[in-house]
């Protein structure tokens, strides 16, 4: 019997089913003890190649997308952010959104989850094999800034416009001159109603011809994109940074006053 066990696990090896030559062993005792069928003994150890291969395309897809931190939709603190309806949050990740290009647009101040949530959505798509690209803005359009230089815009673009979701996180913290916003503006034309977009954003509509220094026909433009097919998620409430340094007793309230944690 080990020797037959050496030869499945070499035709393993040699086929690369490296979770079935991890587990063979255990597998084969574990059939015998529940008296398995030949099928369902070769069903099992099928569905833990599978499995083992789903969870290294997602971690692949994962890598690829450059997320700042990993974070799950179980991760977030639904209770504490009263503004955000978790069953919106729970349709979102269904992913319907991506297939029919739609764009969603977590709007609100800092601290709020904005990045949190567009992160987790990000998680959930890869772990659905979709192809997913996180950035900031100011990454971005520096990236593509570089790439008009040096005369190889055409070959950057696609980092941002061939994932099945582009998340763009930080809009609105600094502002663009007309040339890093005319790029933003060419990513955004590209992906219209071809590929869907998460943004996080501190600024209001109203506010966004600020980001683009006072330019209220390019605000106007991307906006105008963004806006045709998309989902706004306005979140209100403290920020979760605020809440820990508050629970840790070294910020608080008191007569109107700020108080500080004695040294």
């Amino acid at each position: 019997m080990n020797l037959l066990n050496e030869r499945i696990a070499l035709a393993c090896e040699r086929l690369k089913l490296t979770e079935i030559v991890d587990k063979l062993e255990m597998m084969i005792q574990e059939a015998a003890e529940s008296e398995l069928s030949y099928s369902e003994f070769l069903g099992r150890i099928l569905e833990l190649e599978v499995a083992a291969a789903n969870e290294r395309a997602t971690l692949a897809l994962i890598r690829f997308a450059s997320l700042p931190f990993y974070k799950t939709l179980a991760d977030f603190d639904f209770a504490f952010q009263k503004s955000i309806d978790k069953k919106q949050i729970g349709e979102l990740a269904t992913f319907r959104f991506l297939e029919a290009g739609d764009n969603i647009i977590l709007v609100g101040p800092p601290g709020v989850g904005k990045t949190h949530l567009a992160v987790a959505l990000a998680v959930e798509a890869a772990g659905t094999r979709h192809r997913v690209k996180f950035t900031t803005l100011a990454d971005m359009v520096a990236s593509l800034q570089r790439a008009f230089e040096a005369g190889n815009l055409a070959q950057r673009l696609p980092v941002y416009t061939r994932p099945s979701l582009l998340v763009i996180d930080e809009i609105g913290f600094l502002p663009l001159d007309r040339s890093q916003a005319s790029l933003f503006f060419q990513v955004i034309c590209r992906r219209y109603e071809h590929g869907s977009i998460i943004i996080t954003s501190n600024k209001s509509y109203g506010e966004w011809a600020e980001i683009f220094s006072g330019d209220e026909v390019i605000a106007a433009a991307i906006l105008d994109r963004l806006l045709h097919h998309s989902t706004t998620i306005s979140i209100r409430g403290e920020s979760y940074r605020l809440r820990e340094k508050k629970k840790a007793g070294l910020i608080g309230t008191g007569g109107g006053k700020k108080l500080v944690k004695p040294v």
